[in-house]
């Protein structure tokens, strides 16, 4: 697991959990961050080499979804004792994708249960989310206080720097080599995750090995634009609000202002709906970016562009000008 300044804080509390399994006052380990960023990458990496220190030691990773499928077929066979025995037995417990559990109250309850048990028996307990605990939803207050215990580490995405190594890395490890020029030319053009950096390399080596090309930077160029293509920015509402205020030739503020004329309640109205389009903001906060408004107004505001769409033909015109210009 590559180090950089991304990842550093995550990756030192791992080594040091890995080294002292439930000696430390990391416990439980919580590491967070977005998709692709190598969450389950780090605790698999926490648990192999715990496994390789103390080989005695029992470790399980198992992700939250299976963890709440077997507690549900205890329940239903009236074995629920023998699974939390079960699990009450383990030395290191890795949860994966805990932020499943939201909701499911019967689970939490059982988790708490058998977290308490490790933790009051110098266990320790690794979990990784997408969500830091401030923004978990419908997690119980006594499980959320105890996943602040220990650590919580956030992986954010990569830089520059840590992208490259990590490509070379990659290329290194399947014995493959390729100009400085190109390995920075990918690193450079995607930076949402890990994932998709790997999966343009292992694109690029696919490419020039079955056409028998060489790597050039105009194969590069093809293959990171399909990534970069499929992986549609996530547009904020700021940008949105810019791209109608530009097509519309007025300023943002005026969009955003308390006038009733027409021209810019559409203007407005064309903002709130791409908004709710374009990104998963909620009714209520388009609204408070928009213009300080509130969610009945934004929900208004989408109905009448549909309607409008469906009526007016130059209107029809705005909103397929637009799209264009935010798909892009």
């Amino acid at each position: 697991f590559l180090e950089g300044d991304s990842n550093r804080l995550a990756r030192s509390a791992g080594m040091a959990v890995a080294n002292k399994p439930g000696g430390t006052s990391f416990n439980p380990l919580l590491i967070f961050g977005g998709v692709g960023l190598g969450k389950t990458h780090i605790a698999h990496a926490i648990g192999v080499e715990i496994k390789d220190k103390y080989p005695e030691k029992t470790v399980l990773y198992i992700s939250a979804e299976k963890f709440t499928q077997q507690y549900i077929e205890s329940v239903k066979k009236n074995t629920r004792n023998d699974f939390i025995h079960f699990y009450q037995l383990i030395d290191v417990l890795i949860i994966d994708d805990v932020q499943f559990f939201s909701g499911k109250s019967g689970t939490q309850d059982v988790f708490f249960h058998i977290f308490n048990h490790l933790h009051q028996n110098g266990k320790q307990v690794i979990l990784t989310s997408d969500k830091a605990p401030v923004d978990m939803q419908d997690i119980e207050q006594r499980l959320l206080s105890r996943f602040k215990w220990g650590l919580s580490a956030e992986l954010q995405t990569p830089d520059f720097e840590t992208r490259v190594s990590i490509v070379k890395n990659k290329l290194y490890r399947d014995g493959v080599e390729m100009p400085d020029d190109i390995v920075e030319y990918v690193a450079k053009n995607i930076k949402s995750n890990v994932r998709e950096l790997e999966g343009a390399i292992i694109s690029l080596i696919a490419q020039s090995s079955f056409n028998k090309k060489e790597v050039t930077i105009d194969l590069a160029k093809q293959v990171v634009e399909k990534f970069v293509k499929n992986t549609k920015r996530e547009v904020s509402i700021d940008y949105i609000q810019k791209v109608v205020s530009d097509y519309f030739q007025m300023d943002v503020s005026t969009l955003q202002s308390k006038t009733r004329k027409r021209h810019i309640v559409q203007a407005r109205q064309l903002a709130m709906f791409f908004a709710k389009k374009f990104t998963k903001a909620s009714l209520a906060s388009i609204g408070s970016q928009i213009g300080k408004r509130d969610h009945a107004t934004v929900l208004h505001a989408c109905k009448t562009v549909d309607n409008l769409s469906s009526t007016d033909k130059q209107f029809r015109k705005y909103v397929e000008d637009l799209t264009k210009k935010l798909s892009l």
